[in-house]
């Protein structure tokens, strides 16, 4: 069955392209990839990752790049560039049977659309990508921020961002027309100072991070926000506990170093 799409007659072109791969096109059927690098990022566990890149601006983290492409040569031209895109594997996703139909939060983890009409992590081969911020660049690292990317990612590969090209004002999406509602982030007193205190601590901006990955509502789409309930992520190496006092809004609670991960 086709969803909503013209019955257009055969030509010639769309028969050849229905014939079986030639010998050359079979050969790269089964092509592999390796990892150009991993990224360094403030974000230790997939909960609490904003859904989209640029969401969180305090999101920091470091593209290490693995030789031979942790050279000057590598990334020589990069310093006049300010956004790449970042190609990298979801490798804590990765799925042996691929999903035809996901559950985007987008339209409350209760409708099912087809893969490719998402950004669903359940990719056919686990390949997700991102713009980013490049905030700088040395021969074997980059800088960069805006990030959505789990600590340890694999990379790909990297392309710069091109405004003219990549930037498309008559582009469409009818199921994200607009950014996602940002919901209102509290703080506790005692919360609010243990944050600063482990953002002076690290170096990073560790408030605006908090507020805005929570801004974003993490919980799941289909779970009722209750007072009761508390929610946790770790950023950097901190753990953040907070609840929603009444729909719409989070009040953090606590901010404390994280237990250390188990050699």
């Amino acid at each position: 069955m086709r969803v909503g799409l013209p019955q257009a007659q055969p030509t010639a072109i769309a028969s050849k392209m229905r014939s079986r791969p030639t010998a050359s096109q079979a050969a790269f059927m089964d092509h592999s990839v390796s990892p150009i690098g991993y990224v360094r990022s403030c974000f230790k566990e997939k909960f609490a990752i904003p859904r989209q890149p640029s969401l969180a601006p305090a999101a920091r983290g470091v593209v290490e790049l693995l030789p031979p492409f942790d050279s000057a040569d590598a990334v020589a031209g990069l310093e006049q560039v300010s956004h790449v895109w970042l190609l990298f594997l979801f490798h804590q996703a990765l799925e042996n049977k691929p999903r035809l139909r996901v559950r985007p939060p987008r339209l409350g983890g209760n409708r099912m659309v087809g893969v490719f009409a998402t950004r669903a992590t359940h990719r056919p081969n686990g390949i997700g990508q991102s713009v980013v911020r490049l905030d700088r660049v040395e021969a074997d690292r980059l800088f960069i921020s805006g990030i959505d990317l789990l600590d340890g990612t694999p990379v790909l590969d990297i392309k710069p961002y091109v405004p003219y090209a990549d930037s498309l004002p008559d582009a469409r999406n009818d199921m994200a027309a607009e950014a996602p509602i940002a919901i209102g982030v509290q703080w506790s007193d005692s919360g609010l100072l243990q944050a600063r205190s482990q953002a002076a601590r690290l170096g990073e901006p560790l408030v605006e991070l908090i507020e805005q990955c929570l801004a974003q509502d993490p919980r799941p789409a289909y779970q009722k926000p209750e007072p009761e309930r508390r929610y946790g992520a770790q950023f950097w190496d901190v753990d953040v506990r907070w609840h929603y006092p009444t729909p719409g809004v989070i009040r953090v609670l606590e901010v404390a170093p994280a237990a250390p991960q188990p050699a």
